[in-house]
């Protein structure tokens, strides 16, 4: 917690205490902060769609149609045009199912395209771009309940310049999810609890790990529960209300699981559907398979995955030491190991990591104390590495 702010219980069990005065003049302060934010998170964004469009021109190919019409942005077009009745073989014979991809994202898709009369691409970039936006004020907001304005605006122009930031702008859901997760987490955190497990579970209906947002909502739940218990006498929201979010919070990412298990006729149906995609989860033996073939050293594998999990568990450390926030850490911990323990395509990792947004916290809290140069110097450098990187990305391979 930052040391200017005065004690009252917080939903996080830490103390914190504040009169209706100051809440209301720290909101006017936070509502006046929010416009630079989106300016500056706007700011980098455009510049690395303006580097974008430049080498598609040079490439000969369509800024649009990488951006809309390309891998996964097809399928969630196909699932909001022909629900869950589409699939198609593989040339090695496997059947790939729409059921692989959940239905938020393809839901907002068919309602903004048929309340504005755009087609299914082009609602799914407008979805991108505006959930990029709350999931930036998100991030900011957070990092500014837990560290300070400093720190919560270069944790925005970290997160808006990782190098494969331009997945923020095509037709994913990865937006989306951040956006959900990030204003679900930030809820829990001003103890409205309500909004906490209405957004979790819709962050569960728009990827798997939504189940990590899940978990930290009713790990934060419990831990309510448990105070109110020790404390009969302590202030806070009414008691149903924490029990409703965490009643809620998981129902999105269950519920749609257990729906292609029953169209699947197995309960584990979902787990065979990703499968088919080549997907599983191994604890991360084919992500260190995959980096040890890298450095041509055979065997070393079981090592890395350990040096990866000390790193992690490290920067965990740091953000509970420097937060005292066991919610952040508990949904950061449960997305890296999802998408780390996830035996897929090794190109996917990083987008995969993308929702991880609190890992980026501690280095922007040690950026803070740098020279303002210095920091001017790394961001800056970073975002025209995501610009040029997003650019020969999505002109190359491009996201799986």
């Amino acid at each position: 917690m930052k040391s200017g702010r005065m004690s009252m219980r917080s939903a996080e069990g830490g103390q914190v205490s504040v009169t209706r005065g100051f809440v209301a003049r720290a909101s006017g302060a936070m509502n006046r902060e929010m416009p630079r934010v989106v300016a500056v998170f706007c700011a980098v964004r455009l510049f690395c769609l303006l580097v974008l469009g430049i080498w598609s021109r040079a490439a000969g190919a369509s800024t649009h149609e990488l951006l809309s019409q390309r891998w996964d942005s097809l399928w969630y077009e196909r699932v909001a045009r022909h629900g869950y009745d589409f699939s198609l073989v593989a040339p090695d014979g496997r059947h790939l199912s729409s059921t692989a991809f959940f239905p938020m994202l393809p839901w907002l898709e068919k309602g903004v395209s048929a309340a504005s009369g755009t087609d299914l691409a082009d609602a799914g970039l407008v979805i991108s771009a505006v959930a990029s936006v709350f999931a930036a004020c998100g991030i900011y907001l957070i990092a500014e309940h837990l560290y300070s304005k400093p720190v919560a605006l270069i944790s925005v122009c970290l997160w808006a310049a990782l190098p494969v930031s331009i997945v923020q702008s095509m037709a994913y859901s990865e937006s989306l999810f951040v956006a959900l997760a990030a204003w679900a987490l930030y809820s829990v955190m001003r103890g409205r609890w309500l909004s906490a497990g209405f957004l979790a579970c819709a962050a569960g209906l728009t990827r798997p790990v939504g189940l990590a947002v899940a978990a930290a909502v009713v790990f934060a739940g419990v831990r309510e529960v448990l105070r109110r218990r020790r404390e009969p006498a302590a202030g806070g929201a009414e008691l149903w209300r924490v029990v409703v979010a965490g009643v809620v919070a998981p129902l999105g990412a269950v519920g749609f699981v257990l729906w292609v298990g029953v169209r699947q006729g197995d309960v584990f149906g979902y787990l065979d559907v990703q499968a088919q995609w080549g997907n599983g989860f191994d604890g991360g033996v084919s992500f260190s398979r995959f980096v040890a073939s890298g450095v041509g050293v055979e065997g070393v594998w079981p090592l890395l995955l350990v040096a990866m999990i000390v790193a992690v568990f490290s920067v965990h450390r740091i953000i509970l030491r420097q937060s005292r926030s066991h919610l952040l850490v508990i949904y950061s911990a449960i997305v890296v190991a999802m998408a780390i323990g996830a035996s897929g395509y090794f190109g996917s990792k990083p987008r995969l990591l993308m929702p991880a947004f609190p890992l980026l916290l501690p280095l922007a809290a040690a950026m803070v104390k740098a020279k303002p140069l210095l920091v001017y110097v790394i961001v800056g450098g970073e975002i025209l590495v995501a610009a040029l990187y997003g650019a020969f990305w999505l002109n190359g391979s491009g996201p799986p």
